[in-house]
């Protein structure tokens, strides 16, 4: 594994496919960005899409695919994506070595 590489968990591949198998669209792939805003400065954004950008880094495992656009890519090289179900709810997650800190429920950090 490449040191700076987005890697998808077995956990979030499997998510990923039974929702794309649920909307009834092989095309479709999940997109995640980095936005601005959050609690914490930035925020991490799911998204489905049909179509990749030429730039975007792509990431296929267990038949899935997971796109990461090239601004979103320099908070992102090195993280996990992973999908957890707890007793408090399920929800993918970043495991994000460049965040500084993070809120609460993890869907916002810093740098």
């Amino acid at each position: 594994m490449e040191k700076n590489a987005v890697i998808v968990s077995a956990a979030a591949a499997k998510k990923i496919g039974a929702i794309v198998a649920e909307k009834g669209n092989p095309s479709l792939m999940l997109r995640l960005s980095v936005l601005g805003g959050g609690c914490s400065g930035f925020q991490y954004d799911f998204s489905l899409t049909r179509e990749a950008k030429a730039d975007d880094l792509k990431i296929s495992r267990d038949g899935v695919t997971v796109l990461v656009d090239s601004v979103s890519l320099p908070f992102l090289e090195g993280s996990e994506i992973d999908y957890v179900e707890e007793l408090i709810g399920a929800s993918f997650q970043v495991r994000n070595p460049k965040a500084a800190s993070s809120c609460g429920c993890g869907a916002s950090f810093s740098v």
